[in-house]
C-alpha cells in the first residue's frame, strides 16, 4: 500500500468522528459521507497525469430537491449558500448574493474559482423584464504570441508543462465583472458583500472531503512555495478533512478590495505582485498594463426557441449558448418526449446532435473582437434543419464535419483545445424574482498552482488552441494579444411560453458543460422529470468524438447497443455540477448535483 494510501486509511476513523458535522455543514446524507470517505481512500491511487477528469465526482448520495415561496440559492458548497441565504435575508439582490458567495467559493473550493480567474454572468431583472449579459473572462497577455505553446520544435507541449506555470497565466476577470454587476444590479453596499467571505477566512473552515481528495492526487500544487504551506502538512500529506483551515492572508486582500473597490486588486501593490509571481514562473509575462486596461464587458444575451420555451445564455467568446441552442434545434423535429428518459434512441440522437454541434464550435467560435463569426448563421432555422437531417435514426455518422452556415466569410482551421472540468456554478433567484446564472472558473483544477495571498492565479490561457494554424488556415481560436480564449461556461436562462422566468441552472465540467446543461434541459422540458430526478440522470453525449457514457452508472448498459450503430464508446466519469432553480406554483424549486458538494436553500 502506498504511503498516500495508507493515510488515506488511516484517515477514515478519525473522519467517522466528524460525521455530524460534516451532515450539517455540508448537507450530506450518511450516504453521502461514505461515499465520500470512499473518494478519500482511493484519491492516493488516481494517476495525477490524465487529464481528461481533474476533479472526479464525490459519490451520487440522494439529494432531494428544496422548495422556497420567496428566494432560492444553490452553489457548490453549504457555506456559500448559506452565505447567499444570509444575504438574501438581510434585503439583497440576486447580484449582491452572488458576490457574496463566489468570494466564500473562492476560499471554500479554491480548486475550482476565485479572484485569480474569470466567469461568465447572466442577469434577470424581474421589474423591467431585462435580461443582460456579462463577460469576465480572462485575457492574453499583451506579450502573448500564436506561438505560445508551442516548444523548440513548434511542436504543442504537454498540457501541464503549459498549464503549470506562467504560459497560461490569463488577466483575471473575475472581480472586474462582479464589480460591473453590482454598479447595475447591488442594493447592499460593496463591503457589505465581503464581510461573510473575510470572517470565514479569518476564523476558518471545514476543509470538504472533496477538497481533501484533491490535494491529496495533485503532484503539482506543491511546487509552489505559499500553496505548500497554505494546503499541506510539514510532513507534505495535504490537510484533512474536518480540519479547519484559515487565510488571514485571502482577509486581508479581501478586505482592501472591500474598502477600496475592484481597482485594488488591478493596480498598485497587489498588481505588482501578481505580476512578479507570473513572472517568476517560465513563460510568464502578465503586466502591470495587462492589469490596468482590463475591463469586463456586456454583451447581448444570445436567446433561440426550444419547442415553446425561449433559451437564454451567453455569446461568444462563451460558446455555451451557441452550442446548446444548436443542439437543441436540432433535436427539436425528433420525437424524444416519447422516449422514456436516458433510453438507447434518446442517448444515440442526442449524441449525434451533439457530433455535429461541436464540429461547428470547433471551426467558427472565439473571441467576437477578434475573429468574424457567422453568429446568425450558425443559429439560421434552414441551416440546423439541414444538419438536423444528417442524424440517422439507426447508424453515427461517426466524426461529423462542420457545416457551411449562412454569412460564413473566413476559412479556419479547426480548434484543439482542450477546456478542463475544473470550474464552479451558482444559480439564484431573489425575492423580487430577478435571477442570477453565475459560472466562474480557473480553469484546471487549482489552476496555474501559482498562490499568492491566499488565492490561485488561473491556467485559462491554455483553453486557446495550442496550433495556430494547420494545414495553412488559422485556427480562429489562436492566442493573440489582448484576446478571451473561448469557453464552454454555460449559465442558461429558461422563459416559458408566457414569458415568465422558469429556470436558471448551469455547471461546472469543461468541455463537457454544453451536453451537461442540453441533457438537463431535455429531461426538464421534453420528459418532464423533477429536478432532483434530473440531475441525477447518469451522463451521455459525444463532443465530436466517441460517445461518452458515464463510468459506473446505469447509462454503461447502453454501450454494446451503442456499438451496433457504430459509436465508438468511451466510458468515463462525467462530473458534472449542475445548480438549478426551477420555479412551481409554490414558488421556487432548488436542486444540486448529486455528483459534488453542492447545496440547495431557500426561503
Amino acid at each position: 500500500m502506498s504511503s498516500e494510501n495508507r493515510h488515506a486509511v488511516d484517515m477514515l476513523e478519525g473522519l467517522q468522528t466528524l460525521k455530524s458535522r460534516f451532515l450539517t455543514a455540508f448537507g450530506m446524507t450518511k450516504f453521502g459521507f461514505s461515499c465520500a470517505l470512499l473518494l478519500l481512500a482511493l484519491a492516493g491511487a488516481v494517476d495525477a497525469d490524465t487529464p481528461a477528469q481533474p476533479e472526479p465526482a464525490s459519490g451520487f448520495a440522494p439529494r432531494p430537491a428544496v422548495t422556497g415561496a420567496r428566494f432560492m440559492a444553490v452553489t457548490a458548497n453549504a457555506y456559500a449558500t448559506g452565505t447567499a441565504v444570509d444575504i438574501l435575508k438581510a434585503g439583497g439582490s440576486a447580484v449582491d448574493a452572488a458576490i457574496a458567495a463566489q468570494l466564500v467559493l473562492n476560499l471554500v473550493e479554491p480548486q475550482s474559482s476565485g479572484i485569480g480567474g474569470g466567469g461568465f454572468l447572466l442577469h434577470y431583472a424581474a421589474a423591467q423584464n431585462k435580461l443582460r449579459a456579462y463577460d469576465g473572462r480572462e485575457t492574453a497577455p499583451q506579450a502573448a504570441r500564436p506561438q505560445r505553446f508551442l516548444d523548440a520544435t513548434d511542436k504543442p507541449l504537454p498540457f501541464y508543462a503549459a498549464a503549470t506555470g506562467g504560459h497560461a497565466v490569463g488577466t483575471p476577470g473575475l472581480l472586474a465583472l462582479l464589480a460591473l454587476a453590482h454598479q447595475q444590479h447591488g442594493r447592499l453596499p460593496w463591503q457589505r458583500l465581503f464581510a461573510p467571505a473575510i470572517t470565514l477566512a479569518e476564523e476558518g473552515f471545514l476543509v470538504s472531503p472533496r477538497l481533501h481528495a484533491l490535494l491529496l492526487k495533485d503532484k503539482y500544487l506543491l511546487r509552489n512555495e505559499a500553496a505548500r504551506a497554505y494546503f499541506y502538512q510539514a510532513d507534505g500529506k495535504p490537510v484533512s478533512a474536518g480540519s479547519r483551515l484559515r487565510n488571514p492572508e485571502l482577509a486581508t486582500v479581501l478586505q482592501r478590495i472591500a474598502n477600496e473597490g475592484s481597482g485594488a486588486f488591478y493596480q498598485g501593490e497587489l498588481a505588482r505582485e501578481m505580476v512578479a509571481a507570473v513572472a517568476a514562473q517560465a513563460g510568464g509575462n502578465l503586466s502591470m498594463a495587462d492589469l490596468a486596461h482590463y475591463q469586463a464587458v456586456e454583451r447581448e444575451p444570445l436567446c433561440g426557441n426550444y419547442r415553446e420555451y425561449k433559451i437564454c445564455g451567453m455569446p461568444p467568446p462563451s460558446s455555451g449558448a451557441v452550442t446548446l441552442l444548436q443542439m437543441l434545434k436540432m433535436l427539436e423535429r425528433l420525437p424524444l418526449a416519447a422516449e422514456p428518459p436516458a433510453s438507447m434512441q434518446s442517448v444515440h440522437w442526442f449524441s449525434e446532435a451533439g457530433r455535429l454541434a461541436y464540429a461547428d464550435r470547433s471551426r467558427y467560435l472565439a473571441d467576437p473582437d477578434f475573429a468574424n463569426i457567422p453568429l446568425r448563421g450558425l443559429l439560421d432555422d434552414g441551416y440546423l434543419a439541414a444538419r438536423s437531417k444528417l442524424i440517422r435514426d439507426d447508424t453515427s455518422m461517426g466524426r461529423a464535419q462542420p457545416g457551411q452556415p449562412p454569412q460564413s466569410v473566413a476559412d479556419f482551421a479547426d480548434d484543439d483545445a482542450e477546456e478542463r472540468p475544473a470550474t464552479t456554478h451558482l444559480s439564484i433567484v431573489d425575492a423580487e424574482g430577478s435571477a442570477v446564472a453565475l459560472t466562474s472558473s480557473i480553469e484546471d483544477a487549482f489552476g496555474s498552482r501559482i498562490m499568492l495571498h491566499g488565492f490561485l492565479l488561473n491556467n485559462q490561457l491554455t483553453d486557446f488552441a495550442f496550433l495556430p494554424q494547420q494545414e495553412g488556415k488559422l485556427v480562429a481560436n489562436r492566442v493573440e494579444p489582448g484576446k478571451r480564449p473561448l469557453s464552454s461556461m454555460a449559465p442558461t436562462l429558461v422563459f416559458d411560453a408566457s414569458g415568465k422566468l422558469l429556470l436558471v441552472l448551469g455547471s461546472p465540467g469543461g468541455g463537457h458543460i454544453i451536453n451537461y446543461v442540453a441533457q438537463t434541459l431535455v429531461a426538464l422540458l421534453d420528459w418532464k422529470m423533477e429536478a432532483a430526478a434530473a440531475l441525477a440522470l447518469p451522463h451521455f453525449g459525444s463532443r465530436n468524438g466517441p460517445t461518452d457514457l458515464e463510468h459506473g452508472r446505469a447509462a454503461e448498459s447502453l454501450a454494446p447497443l451503442l456499438r451496433a450503430r457504430g459509436h465508438e464508446v468511451n466510458l468515463t466519469d462525467m462530473t458534472s455540477g449542475v445548480h438549478l432553480v426551477q420555479r412551481s406554483n409554490q414558488g421556487w424549486i432548488g436542486a444540486a448535483d448529486t455528483r459534488r458538494e453542492g447545496v440547495a436553500r431557500g426561503e
